[in-house]
């Protein structure tokens, strides 16, 4: 079930989450999740510039990848969290069979992406993460129900803390039907021993709510535009992530050339100073010189989107409040 890290954040904001209760907010449907998901991958798409990745620039490190292909690999997969969403709503518990049924349902949809991209892999990771997340969602449909957009005293949303939860309960099911795997963040994270994707939903997604959504939070708090408030959650995510994408890339030269040059960006103030991005732009060129990009960062903050969009879908705001 959810790990002791999980329970003692979610312990953390409990209060304040029964207090934003009582307003009497009504929790987004299965097609309003489905559509929350695609937009937050578009948005994550979109934002630029984003080092090494696919964004309006260009492809970055990406041969086979460009922003075309993830826009349409997002919309392609809106079929596919709808029927995540509404298998977890339908179940309504965390179990061994709602783990295998999200699992068949992923299946499918890797196969919708890839039919969308030619064989691209643009969103596989992020069927994972943002798909699990929109499960909690569902099966959580009361911590959705009492979101804010901010609450005082506190580091994140509080009711991303009941769907992190959600989703990792779900995360830590096994599933019965997988065949062995053999995908590039597999090997990567065998040969070096990390925690990827799995770990990282089994945790209850810590770079997203212990190190994106503050960040997202504290730059928009800052006065920060909201373009770079996103690239700079992008960076903290970068800087402690072991992302499997870059070790896949590059090795271990490749992570520690992302995850070093993205505290130097942030060190110099992110990504809106004049110093920021001067280092952001060395850091870009240090992973295109490494061929290698932060795909993973970008699926968790693809995550953190997702989760800003639940917080403000009861303060009467369009599910996408700024349109990049």
């Amino acid at each position: 079930m959810a790990t002791a890290a999980v329970l003692k954040r979610l312990a953390r904001g409990a209060a304040q989450t029964v207090s934003v209760g009582a307003r009497g907010t009504t929790s987004p449907t299965d097609a309003q999740l489905a559509h929350y998901a695609v937009t937050a991958l578009i948005e994550e798409a979109r934002l630029t510039p984003k080092p090494a990745l696919v964004d309006r620039r260009g492809s970055g490190a990406h041969r086979d990848l460009d922003l075309a292909t993830m826009l349409r690999s997002a919309q392609a997969l809106e079929p596919t969290f709808l029927a995540l969403a509404r298998a977890a709503r339908r179940r309504g518990e965390p179990s061994a069979l709602l783990r295998t049924e999200l699992a068949q349902i992923g299946r499918v949809g890797e196969q919708d992406m890839l039919c969308a991209t030619s064989g691209s892999n643009a969103h596989r990771g992020a069927i994972w993460i943002v798909g699990l997340l929109v499960a909690g969602a569902a099966v959580d449909a009361s911590a959705v129900s009492t979101a804010a957009p901010s609450i005082p005293g506190i580091t994140t949303h509080p009711a991303a803390l009941h769907i992190c939860t959600r989703a990792a309960q779900i995360a830590c099911f096994p599933d019965r039907f997988a065949a062995p795997s053999d995908s590039h963040g597999e090997r990567a994270r065998q040969r070096y021993q990390v925690g990827g994707a799995r770990r990282e939903a089994q945790d209850g997604f810590p770079h997203v709510v212990d190190v994106g959504l503050p960040a997202l939070l504290a730059a928009r708090a800052g006065g920060v535009d909201e373009n770079a408030a996103r690239v700079d959650a992008l960076l903290a995510i970068m800087a402690s992530l072991d992302d499997t994408c870059l070790l896949h890339r590059a090795g271990l030269a490749g992570l520690h050339a992302g995850q070093h040059g993205a505290r130097r960006v942030l060190q110099a103030g992110g990504s809106s100073t004049p110093a920021g991005r001067a280092a952001l732009a060395a850091l870009e060129h240090a992973l295109l010189s490494l061929n290698a990009s932060p795909g993973g960062a970008a699926d968790l903050l693809a995550a953190t989107l997702f989760l800003d969009m639940l917080a403000h879908h009861d303060a009467g705001r369009s599910p996408d409040p700024w349109n990049i």
